[in-house]
């Protein structure tokens, strides 16, 4: 019998869980086969070649090309540092001579006798890899980094801006479909992972931000109020690199949208404890979710991850409509009907039947739907 697969999102209690940690150059790997390791603990760690400053030397002293090399008073190599002088002209009988200070620190990386110009390039620039997951490490590829394995709680949202946070898991709304207004940002969610229910409003980003909380999680977003606090449309395939300072994470999708019951319930069960959070989202090829990870102890009470394959569509699985009329709706497929089946649309799709959380049952293609994945 033939199978249906579709893609999804991961909501798991326990899932056994891998993070590559690689540098972007070739570097040290200070952690060992078998360490354990905390989140931000540094795994790995090398040097980026600081920026470079190009100094046409040939136009700021209005001489030929061919004779900057006679005029420096610094060599390949030298160090450099602000206000020191690199080269002075002969001038006219030894009179009116000229020179050019150095309005940048760094080393004199080359003289050009062609173009008459100076490379003065900065210190290099110091890159630490961390953990960003508490576990074991399995694998270190040599000076590149490591291969860090732990069992966790794994909760992907739909969207997200902003790199890797860390911290304690703090729930700010009473239930799912709760919004995250400015009045439940409190000071002393400095640095913590705050966790909201429905719709996260500007106001209240801008409130955590101003609190210095680590990330924001929640069910939905206007996209206008994620204009208004990047202040810029973001019009990119991938997220990540946004300097805003609070990383943030949308589960649902844009709108007034609420969590999902078995997120929120699952984020709520692990309040207070440390976990990771990355915002970095791709959504074209090599898709990439946000995340939420939560390491687990061994005799964390938490179940088993399903044994099935990832995206497999079966009886009693949850899903959420991802397109109109029921977007955002989620619920359990009821029912796989193999045949196509005429739509609305006079087309013929292949559907399946979604009973939702009032018992009813929708008939959605199987298209329009995604995967919450135990």
């Amino acid at each position: 019998m033939a199978h249906a697969y579709t893609p999804g999102l991961k909501v798991s209690s326990r899932i056994r869980h891998r993070v590559r940690r690689i540098l972007p150059i070739a570097g040290d790997v200070l952690i060992d086969v078998g360490s354990q390791v905390n989140s931000r603990d540094i795994v790995a760690r090398t040097h980026m070649p600081g920026d470079i400053t190009p100094i046409n030397l040939a136009n700021k002293l209005s001489m030929p090309p061919g004779d900057v090399p006679e005029c420096m008073l610094k060599s390949e190599g030298d160090r450099i540092e602000v206000s020191d002088v690199l080269a002075r002209t002969k001038g006219l009988f030894g009179l009116f001579k000229a020179e050019f200070t150095s309005t940048v620190a760094g080393t004199l990386e080359s003289i050009s006798k062609v173009t008459g110009q100076l490379i003065i390039r900065g210190a290099d620039l110091p890159i630490e890899v961390c953990a960003y997951m508490t576990g074991d490490v399995v694998e270190v590829i040599e000076n590149e980094g490591v291969v860090i394995e732990s069992d966790v709680a794994f909760i992907q949202g739909i969207f997200g801006i902003g790199g890797e946070a860390f911290g304690a898991i703090r729930i700010a709304c009473s239930d799912h479909t709760e919004e995250l207004h400015e009045n439940l940002i409190t000071d002393d969610m400095q640095g913590q992972i705050v966790v909201g229910g429905a719709r996260m409003s500007g106001t209240a980003v801008r409130r955590a931000i101003q609190v210095g909380a680590a990330a924001v999680v929640s069910g939905g977003m206007d996209d206008q109020d994620l204009r208004n606090v990047l202040g810029y449309d973001l019009g990119v395939a991938i997220t990540g690199s946004e300097l805003i300072g609070t990383t943030l994470v949308i589960t649902e999708g844009f709108g007034e949208i609420a969590m999902a019951a078995r997120t929120f319930q699952l984020l709520a069960s692990h309040a207070g404890q440390e976990a990771s959070v990355n915002g970095a989202t791709q959504i074209r090829a090599g898709v990439m979710r946000p995340e939420i990870v939560i390491p687990l102890t061994a005799d964390s009470s938490a179940g088993d991850a399903s044994s099935g394959p990832a995206g497999l569509l079966e009886i009693g699985v949850p899903v959420r409509i991802i397109r109109d009329p029921h977007f955002g709706v989620i619920g359990e497929v009821s029912d796989l009907p193999s045949a196509p089946t005429p739509l609305e649309s006079e087309s013929r799709a292949r559907v399946l039947s979604v009973r939702v959380e009032s018992g009813d049952e929708v008939i959605v293609p199987r298209a329009n739907v995604e995967l919450i994945e135990r």
